[in-house]
């Protein structure tokens, strides 16, 4: 009888998400995993235990003084600006950034701080436009200075590519010269440091803050954490539950994540490592053709030529354990994540062979 496959199986390669299937089963198992050699030490209200712990942690790697948790990214981000702008002043942000698209307008609502959105359908803004900005902030007959410059990468909604090191470079220093916070929307920070080689470490030194998520690629249902110097992080539990973040008890959630962090680093490089061989032998197949973004994260577009039947290769790949998604644009793009080290390269490049000859148009 042949085998089903589900997209968590131990053995499955899902080429969709940041990091391996999160489902009910998949957590159960990591959380026993870490309760193997770690104790469950409780939290109160997202205060101590396994949150400090992990608040600890995350603040080492990021080279910050002090961490705190925080229930949602969207969260993060807002604390971040806010603390940095008060409640007055602008904020810069990219056009094509989650806290500009996705947040429904949360921190002029809630905060009152007006966003300046720059580099319009692109990845990143330069230092020409950023200039630009601040000069209309302080000449006007009404002195509104920008107060924040938050910078997102990897850009989610630009296919997962990343600002390029020279430019966060020049980006922050142009902050620091003229005295203004600068703030690292840095969800999947860690998968940008195994793309380029710069340490995240290195990425978070720019900058004044940095928030990273859990639960794109550390087996958390949800979770995010904020680092800073002591002075920014101190007291803002207050905020967190002030805006409904004050979660009772966020043990067993720090309890995957630290899971999750730890050996990512190396996994993640060697997923990525993989892909860099496995992708070229793909783009050997007849009818198959995967496209690098130019300034690519882990995302990458996946073409089929006009004879293939992509639903039919769609099914197929699936019974053999791959996993590929068509996108609403009818497009489809590869994520890697470390499901990609689950199967040999060989059975993976045979998977599509085998597929594409059965999907091909009479």
């Amino acid at each position: 009888m042949k085998r089903i496959y589900k997209f968590d199986d131990n053995d499955s390669v899902v080429f969709r998400g940041d990091g391996e299937p999160r489902t009910a089963k998949t957590l159960l198992s990591r959380l026993n995993e870490f309760t193997e050699n770690h104790q469950l030490l409780d939290d109160d209200f997202s205060l101590g235990g396994l949150v400090g712990q992990l608040e600890n942690e995350m603040a080492a790697i990021l080279g910050k003084p002090a961490a705190i948790f925080m229930p949602t990214g969207t969260l993060a981000n807002h604390l971040a600006i806010r603390r940095h702008a008060g409640t007055a002043g602008r904020a810069v942000v990219q056009e094509q950034s989650h806290i500009f698209n996705d947040t429904g307008d949360s921190i002029q609502r809630l905060s009152g701080i007006n966003l300046v959105p720059l580099a319009q359908n692109r990845v990143y803004f330069d230092t020409n436009e950023l200039d630009k900005a601040y000069r209309t902030s302080v000449t006007g007959r009404v002195l509104n200075p920008i107060s924040v410059v938050s910078i997102e990468t990897p850009v989610r909604r630009q296919y997962g590519q990343v600002v390029p090191w020279e430019h966060l470079v020049k980006l922050t220093e142009f902050c620091k010269t003229n005295e203004i916070q600068c703030h690292l929307d840095g969800a999947r920070i860690f998968m940008q440091s195994a793309v380029t080689g710069k340490s995240v470490k290195e990425y978070s030194s720019l900058f004044d803050s940095v928030y990273v998520s859990l639960y794109k690629y550390l087996g958390t249902p949800f979770g995010s954490i904020l680092a800073g110097e002591i002075e920014f992080i101190e007291g803002m539990f207050h905020e967190r539950r002030m805006f409904g973040g004050g979660l009772a008890n966020a043990s067993l959630i720090a309890a995957l994540a630290l899971n999750g962090l730890d050996g990512f680093e190396h996994k993640f490089s060697e997923s990525m490592q993989k892909a860099s061989q496995l992708f070229p032998a793909l783009n050997e197949l007849d009818h198959i053709q995967i496209h690098e973004f130019d300034h690519g994260s882990n995302i990458y577009r996946l073409a089929f030529s006009s004879s293939i039947l992509v639903e039919d290769l769609i099914a197929e790949l699936k019974k053999s354990g791959i996993f590929i998604y068509t996108e609403p644009s009818g497009e489809i793009y590869l994520h890697i994540n470390a499901t990609i080290l689950q199967r040999p390269n060989e059975e993976i490049i045979s998977a599509f062979s085998d597929a594409q000859a059965k999907s091909i148009k009479n």
